[in-house]
């Protein structure tokens, strides 16, 4: 090493500073100098060149900064007490080998600091001590961020680089839907590709672009194609329970409706997603994002683009639409199937006409709002738009004609609820369908209701009462639930809604077999318990020992005994088809008369709430059921569909065990099986309980006077049962073969949506009859149907009823019970009645193979005194409290006889079926 590099800064005492002179100055002069180590460095004083005579020192310390770090370690400088030092000894200093600094020992120079150097990334932390030495520097926790930040945006630019622009050609296309038979032969295709019109750019309304915008995504024409104020935006303001809004921009749904050919909802799509949004945004005019994403997008009603949305709600070009209408546009984008004032009641009963056009109507609205506040609207041309515009009723394409529109739509509905393929999904296409609708059933159920049609409704000849003349029908097989025909109107395309769904058309005496499926399950309360009675003080219900009035005009009266009555304080008296009064009788002459007084008696004996519970497990929707505790609910003042009245009956046929109907059995998509069918059977009745509600309803059609004798089917075993409401609003017959269930219905209703107050009309007249009852045509179309749809199956016999587990005689609504004692085995000889009432052994009228009347079943019992007796308007029967005589004519019942039309509770027009009101 040169000179001038070890040569000491002359400012700085020879010595290494003060100190050292100091301590230099103590030591006697010319003394020749120790070769011990200098004080605390350890380092020989050869490593400065040799001793001098002169007592030359070491190499001093350090100088003050050095001595101010020891200090402050807490080290004390001894230069007497450092170790032996010396050349080649122990002690090392700067430039020696181990030991020094606080003392002899290896890794630690005069400083304290570790040997070694420091390293670029200093962690732990050299020359730091303590949890100092593991707190990261505020270099190396930039340095770090800025490397994953760093890397992160490689990472992404890298994504951005290797990601290209689907071919629009590729995705955009929708393909067509194959429906099929039950056999499996094509019956429609369908899709959205057969309505969608593409339009240029330059023919959508700049008001349709505006109200988009506004309504989905405000920084449109200035964004990248992502906006992440507007997701945070979406998400605050769903979080303050404000009006919701998208995260996405109108170019990420631009890109995947019309770029990308996925529709999950993953993260790895959404990734994708949005780095070819980021690059659409960048690299593709804004003007052809608009027209894709409004020439793409799904508006309901079978719509997919602007044009075939302007057609389907306003019967308009697009190029045409005002910012009225571009706005409910815009607002059933949200969802069609929410936002279309049509209504979607058969998908969810929450998407109602009503609610749907509440929730348009507000939508609409806000919209409108937005886009005046944005800029978009004037004030004076917002102030203009102040009534919800006028929207066409939803039509059906000319492929979907007749009966296969009904049919289309039902499979549509069930693919939905059953399989949770969305309205989009099914828009898109690409899927078959398997139905179970059988094409000859079909068409033979079309061909019935014809008949009627054709032979009987005549709305020229007779305007006044038939028009607005409806059937609906629905056939479910009993074993399984499958829906294998249906009838929803004359044309699918001129009669919109299906009548084998929903209509609201009141079920009437159809419903009684539930009440008597509750009587027999739950039993009667004891009058002399309270409200709730658990199982053990119940009383099950024999419908053969068991016993009830039968009077016109029987004050109805709670289970305890007290009379019922309405929150108004009036009392109920139940009325009979035509004012007939009967005598006590027994539940099953009351269902095959269809007397009304038993059963509205046994209901509140029962418990409504009991009987709303056997008619939900039976099959049908709690929805479609009036609320309330009214008497009248045991008499069918509820509306629920024939598909669901056909699946309800067919439990009672399957011996109690419950199918939901369904109508599609298996989808497909690219030739492989998507979804199929589950069957999930339940447990509703007993086999007792269903054997002897189908045995009573099997009287209903056997016997002469049953109401459903028009309904036989010869070499079959039919049950059944008839159905007419009050004021003669709608007619139904229900019945079923081992086999097979159906359900039909017939109404007057005007089925223009455009007329408001639309209501049920009578059907006095109608067809040039006095009036209708479910045992003419109803009946009539039934058994037309039914005696060719049964032909390819086997004959089959339903199950013997069997005994009800502790049924015992119940006697109510006045009714007294015998005072006899009856003999332990009761001849039939001692209480046969005359021959010249009773029917034949084997009537011409009775199908071959028909049940054998039994003894308590189908012929008179002992105590059954008014067996055969059709009774006689006037006669009270035990009904205690009452007059011993009612005219028929007298009272509020009509001069001809016909059931009132006082109000009372209940469905249709607030009144109860064939009731009357008694302040």
């Amino acid at each position: 090493m040169s000179e001038h590099r070890r040569k000491m800064p002359p400012q700085q005492p020879p010595t290494g500073g003060r100190a050292a002179a100091r301590r230099a100055a103590q030591q006697p002069v010319g003394r020749r100098s120790a070769p011990a180590q200098d004080v605390g460095t350890g380092a020989p004083s050869a490593s400065y060149g040799p001793a001098s005579s002169h007592g030359e020192e070491q190499r001093p310390y350090g100088g003050r900064a050095e001595a101010r770090r020891a200090a402050q370690r807490g080290s004390r400088r001894k230069g007497a007490e450092a170790g032996p030092g010396g050349p080649g000894g122990p002690g090392g200093g700067r430039r020696g080998g181990g030991g020094g600094g606080r003392g002899s020992g290896p890794g630690r120079d005069p400083g304290g600091r570790p040997p070694g150097k420091k390293r670029a990334i200093d962690y732990p932390r050299y020359g730091k001590y303590g949890w100092r030495r593991w707190m990261p520097s505020w270099k190396l926790v930039t340095g770090t961020f800025l490397f994953f930040a760093a890397s992160l945006m490689g990472a992404a630019t890298f994504a951005y680089s290797q990601v290209d622009i689907p071919n629009e050609a590729l995705t955009a296309k929708s393909q067509n839907n194959i429906y099929y038979w039950a056999d499996g032969t094509r019956m429609v295709a369908t899709g959205s590709g057969t309505n969608r019109q593409i339009v240029p750019f330059a023919k959508i309304p700049k008001a349709m672009q505006d109200a988009v915008i506004s309504a989905e995504n405000k920084t449109f024409w200035d964004d990248s194609g992502i906006d992440p104020m507007g997701i945070g935006r979406a998400v605050w303001n769903m979080a303050k329970g404000g009006e919701t809004q998208g995260g996405s921009t109108i170019t990420q749904q631009y890109v995947k409706n019309n770029r990308l050919d996925d529709q999950s909802q993953t993260l790895s799509r959404k990734v994708k997603e949005l780095f070819i949004s980021m690059k659409v945004g960048g690299e593709v005019d804004k003007e052809e994002i608009m027209a894709g994403y409004l020439n793409t997008a799904y508006y309901g009603r079978g719509a997919y683009g602007v044009q075939a949305a302007a057609r389907a709600y306003f019967n308009t070009d697009a190029e045409k639409l005002n910012p009225s209408q571009s706005a409910l546009l815009a607002a059933v984008l949200k969802g069609a199937t929410y936002y279309d004032p049509a209504g979607y009641p058969e998908i969810d009963s929450e998407a109602t006409p009503d609610k749907n056009t509440d929730r348009a109507t507000k939508r609409w609205k806000w919209i409108l709002d937005e886009m005046a506040n944005d800029g978009h609207l004037k004030a004076e041309d917002r102030a203009k738009y102040t009534t919800f515009p006028k929207v066409e009723g939803p039509k059906k394409s000319a492929n979907l004609s007749g009966q296969i529109g009904y049919l289309v739509t039902t499979a549509k509905a069930n693919v939905k609820a059953q399989f949770g393929i969305t309205e989009q999904d099914l828009e898109r296409g690409g899927y078959e369908i398997f139905t179970t609708f059988e094409k000859k059933k079909v068409n033979a159920l079309e061909k019935s209701v014809n008949k009627i049609l054709d032979e009987y409704i005549d709305p020229e000849k007779r305007p006044k009462t038939d028009t607005n003349v409806q059937f609906g029908g629905a056939s479910v097989d009993t074993a399984t639930g499958k829906i294998v025909a249906l009838y929803g109107g004359v044309d699918a395309t001129k009669h919109f809604r299906s009548n084998a769904d929903n209509t609201g058309a009141q079920v009437g005496s159809t419903f009684k077999p539930f009440v008597l499926a509750a009587a027999m399950t739950d039993g009667v309360r004891d009058k002399d318990l309270g409200e709730t009675q658990d199982a053990s003080t119940r009383t099950i219900v024999d419908p053969d020992k068991s016993r009830y009035s039968g009077q016109n005009k029987l004050t109805i009266r709670k289970y305890n005994g007290e009379i019922w009555h309405n929150e108004k304080g009036e009392e109920w008296r139940q009325t009979n088809d035509d004012d007939a009064s009967y005598k006590d009788m027994t539940l099953r002459r009351a269902m095959v008369k269809s007397a009304n007084s038993p059963y509205v008696q046994l209901g509140m004996d029962v418990g409504i709430d009991k009987v709303r519970d056997a008619a939900v497990n039976a099959g049908l929707r709690p929805d479609s059921l009036v609320q309330g505790e009214v008497p009248s609910f045991s008499l069918g003042i509820s509306s629920p569909s024939a598909i669901r009245m056909a699946g309800a009956y067919a439990t009672f046929a399957n011996q109690g065990k419950q199918n939901d109907p369904y109508s599609v059995e298996m989808v497909k998509k690219e030739g492989v099986v998507y979804k199929k069918h589950e069957e999930k059977t339940k447990n509703a009745f007993s086999p007792a309980v269903a054997n002897n509600v189908t045995d009573v309803l099997r009287s209903v059609v056997d016997e002469d006077e049953g109401t459903g004798k028009k309904a036989r089917i010869p070499g079959r075993q039919v049950a059944g049962k008839t159905g007419t409401t009050d004021g003669n609003k709608s007619a139904w017959f229900v019945g079923y073969t081992p086999q097979l269930s159906t359900a039909i219905d017939m109404y007057r209703f005007d089925d223009d949506e455009t007329k408001k107050g639309r209501q049920f009309e009578k059907m006095f007249g109608t067809g040039n009859q006095p009036k209708i009852h479910g045992s003419s045509f109803p009946s009539r179309i039934w058994q037309d149907y039914m005696t060719g749809a049964v032909e390819s199956y086997p004959v089959k016999s339903f199950p013997e009823p069997g005994e009800l587990e502790g049924a015992e005689p119940v006697f109510g609504g006045g009714a007294n019970s015998p005072t006899p004692t009856p003999t332990a085995t009761p001849t039939p000889t001692e209480t046969t009645p005359t021959p010249t009432t009773t029917p034949p052994a084997t009537p011409t009228t009775t199908p071959p193979t028909t049940k054998t009347p039994k003894p308590g079943k189908t012929t008179c019992g002992v105590w059954d005194w008014d067996c055969n007796n059709t009774g006689e308007p006037g006669n009270p029967g035990g009904n205690t409290g009452q007059p011993t005589t009612t005219p028929p004519t007298t009272g509020t019942a009509s001069p001809t006889g016909t059931p009132t039309d006082d109000e009372g509770p209940g469905g249709g027009n607030g009144r109860p079926n064939d009731g009357t009101w008694v302040p």
